[in-house]
């Protein structure tokens, strides 16, 4: 049975579902960070109608909707987060929440996993590594992921005929969808299908590949195009990458150096923007778990992504 498992990294904390050796989903949450399902008690800022702001204990804004006829500016209310803040291209969209009462709380991957202290090898790193570049192959194409501040849009390209591409291309998909923890409005271009028969095979297989993740969909036009709107609960692994690359590539460089295993010094080596993002309170938390001091080499011809860690004899 597919099971969720819960990595608690330094600065962030990471969930992926795990069905034998396939990874159907993965999630991830960085520290300090609101985040949907959290419960909070905010002090309510303004107020007009159903909706307006309030204010958490760290002082963060939070756009509340659905508010009580009765709820009075200045009163503190228990809320539950419904999507988290989101970084775009130009805007910051502030977390939204509502009411305690009035949402029904589901259980996800971080509230009923099992926690371990490492995945599996190579299950993280693998959609890690496909966030990053934004392309997932499969047999006979790839499918090219492009984060815009309007929808998240995926291009199918391949070698085979666009009937064979398409159908190919679905079952990858289904499983992108929710390995990148996407959500929102997704824009999929499929290659031109003229007959209308075709178009409604794709949809048929679309329908079926997507039955267990929830959202809504057009039919496929005579471009190609198809339109899936799923309810958006925060930054999905490619929006992070899109908006904090820098910042999801520093988590995988400590990842990486709490890893090694041996005696004597961690010797991580990044590019110098990552060593620009390390706080001393996670340098201290990796010496505390790997019981080893470490020092930080940069190497301005690294790949963001590309950090390594190795051990080092004692000085």
């Amino acid at each position: 049975m597919p099971e969720w498992l819960i990595e608690e990294g330094i600065g962030e904390t990471r969930a992926i579902l795990l069905d034998g050796d396939t990874v159907l989903a993965a999630k991830c949450r960085w520290h300090g960070e609101v985040y949907s399902g959290q419960t909070i008690a905010a002090k309510l800022a303004s107020k007009r109608g159903v909706r307006g702001t309030a204010i958490s204990p760290e002082g963060r804004e939070i756009l509340v909707d659905k508010l009580p006829r009765d709820a009075s500016e200045g009163s503190t209310l228990d809320l539950v987060v419904t999507r988290a803040a989101i970084t775009e291209q130009g805007r910051y969209k502030l977390p939204s929440a509502r009411p305690a009462g009035s949402v029904t709380k589901t259980e996800d991957g971080f509230s009923g996993g099992t926690a371990v202290h490492r995945f599996p090898a190579g299950t993280w790193e693998d959609i890690w590594l496909a966030a990053n570049s934004g392309e997932v192959a499969f047999n006979g194409g790839s499918l090219l992921f492009a984060v815009t501040p309007a929808m998240t849009l995926v291009d199918i390209d391949g070698d085979l005929d666009p009937r064979a591409l398409a159908l190919a291309a679905v079952e990858p998909l289904a499983l992108a969808l929710v390995q990148f923890d996407l959500g929102g409005s997704i824009g999929i271009d499929f290659p031109t299908l003229e007959a209308k028969t075709v178009r409604k095979a794709v949809d048929a297989a679309l329908e079926e590949a997507l039955s267990n993740w929830p959202h809504e969909r057009t039919a496929m036009n005579g471009f190609g195009f198809v339109q899936l709107v799923s309810r958006l609960e925060g930054p999905s692994l490619l929006h992070r990458f899109a908006t904090s690359r820098t910042g999801m590539g520093v988590r995988m460089a400590l990842r990486r150096a709490e890893l090694v295993e041996g005696a004597g010094i961690t010797l991580l080596t990044v590019h110098p923007a990552l060593k620009a993002k390390l706080k001393s309170e996670w340098i201290e938390e990796l010496e505390r778990r790997t019981g080893r001091p470490l020092r930080i080499e940069t190497d301005p011809g690294l790949a963001i992504e590309a950090a390594s860690a190795q051990i080092m004899g004692h000085e």
